[in-house]
């Protein structure tokens, strides 16, 4: 979903673009080690934020800097900003084991100072890497626990992410209905806070959920209110994403025509600002269009450009993870030159991490009991299934040898019966009636 982008956004608010000047007045302030630790922080913390964008491996070097700098002003707000955004970039790289470790001594430094806020941040923060890890129970959780320190803290906004969080972990759990509800719960918020752009992009989520559910006539509804909203706010990468959904669910309702139409504005739109993954999307749709209206010259070249577009970000991605294992092996080394994990720390997260061993541990052995339970219950099952199976078959055996011999005996009585009605003729034909020698006899009397 394209809310996702923005989601991953909300708590690394993104600074305009500054001039050269303003970067070299930042650096400036920063390696002035006559100013004041807190007005180095806050120059070192802009320039984080400034590179965090384009240039990732610097920003998380600057991050251990100001890590180091925070630490020895006992300055925890901006500690746990920069812990916070190690976590970040961490996350984004892929490296979710670190991400997460750095999300941790965030909390840790968040509920020992009492920054509700920033402890609500760090719950969603931790929900969303077990989301990416598809550990969608534990996002769950901490979304929730983020949820509520929203509430406690009367953040709107970031009661209405979390929502948007929790409906996102649904839709992957294929629970549409709940996916649909939080959707809907952060689309009142977002209504109520005249947020245009987040209404639009609710709607492209909404629509999406009735894709996925086959109902394409609302899906078709919700995308159509979010193109509005999009072009309303001068939304590109939305009405990009918009067009491309549209384009799409018109290939599912058969209507090509329009299809097309959609998928060729969607590969214009996001040309223009340079979104190449929306764009392969859009070629490989309307390839799939044109090689069923038997246009398969288009539907090749079409092919062709989805391909190459493909090809370079997978380019980009070998590139950019050659560039990663570089950054990493820096940020360890100035970590270690930092001397950024103590002793103590790591004992405190070896705990953390056998707590959380043991929690699966018996998480694991209780899903097994459960199994066995089941597999013992089944095998039982299928024992009286075989058993009565046997039964029935042994029953079925005895009626047909109880059918044979009633066959045999009725037989046999045909027989006898045949055999007394035949003596009983021949009795009939060899004796003598006494009428007829009572007849007899009268004759020769008479003569």
């Amino acid at each position: 979903m394209k809310r996702v982008f923005y989601i991953a956004i909300f708590f690394i608010l993104v600074h305009p673009f500054c001039h050269a000047q303003k970067l070299d007045s930042l650096w400036g302030v920063y390696h002035n080690k006559t100013q004041a630790d807190t007005n180095r922080l806050k120059a070192i913390d802009k320039l984080i934020w400034l590179y965090k964008g384009n240039k990732a491996d610097t920003a998380l070097i600057l991050a251990g800097e100001a890590l180091e700098l925070a630490k020895q002003s006992k300055q925890k707000k901006y500690e746990a900003e920069a812990l916070s955004t190690m976590g970040v970039i961490f996350g984004a790289k892929g490296n979710y084991p670190n991400a997460l470790n750095y999300f941790l001594k965030t909390l840790k430094i968040c509920e020992e100072t009492g920054n509700k806020t920033g402890e609500g941040r760090c719950y969603n923060n931790i929900g969303t890497i077990y989301k990416y890890q598809s550990n969608f129970l534990k996002a769950l959780d901490y979304f929730f626990k983020s949820v509520k320190i929203a509430e406690e803290t009367n953040d709107k906004k970031g009661i209405g992410i979390t929502y948007n969080d929790i409906g996102n972990v649904y839709l992957d759990m294929l629970d549409y209905d709940k996916a649909l509800a939080y959707y809907k719960k952060d689309l009142k918020l977002s209504e109520e806070a005249n947020d245009k752009q987040g209404i639009g992009l609710l709607y492209g989520n909404i629509g999406g959920v009735y894709n996925r559910k086959l109902d394409f006539l609302t899906a078709l509804d919700y995308y159509t209110k979010g193109l509005k909203i999009a072009r309303d706010v001068n939304d590109k990468s939305g009405m990009g994403y918009c067009y491309g959904c549209i384009g799409e669910l018109y290939i599912s309702m058969a209507n090509l025509k329009l299809a097309t139409s959609y998928l060729d504005s969607s590969i214009q739109i996001n040309k223009e600002i340079g979104d190449i993954d929306q764009e392969r999307y859009a070629y490989e749709n309307l390839a799939d269009v044109y090689a069923t209206t038997g246009n398969y010259k288009a539907a090749y070249e079409n092919h062709v450009k989805f391909k190459a577009l493909t090809d370079s970000i997978f380019n980009a991605d070998n590139s950019k993870q050659l560039g990663d294992m570089k950054t990493e092996f820096e940020v360890e080394k100035k970590e270690a030159e930092l001397k950024i994990k103590s002793d103590a720390e790591q004992e405190k997260l070896k705990a953390i991490a056998n707590e959380e061993k043991k929690r699966q541990q018996v998480i694991i052995a209780s899903v097994a009991g459960m199994l066995l339970v089941v597999i013992i219950f089944s095998l039982f099952l299928y024992k009286r299934f075989k058993i009565t199976q046997k039964q029935k078959t042994i029953i079925e055996q005895q009626k047909v040898m109880v059918d044979k011999a009633y066959d045999e005996l009725h037989e046999k009585n045909k027989e006898v019966m045949d055999s007394i009605r035949y003596a009983k003729r021949i009795q009939t034909a060899l004796i003598t009636s006494e009428k007829y020698v009572e007849n007899s006899l009268n004759k020769l009397m008479k003569h």
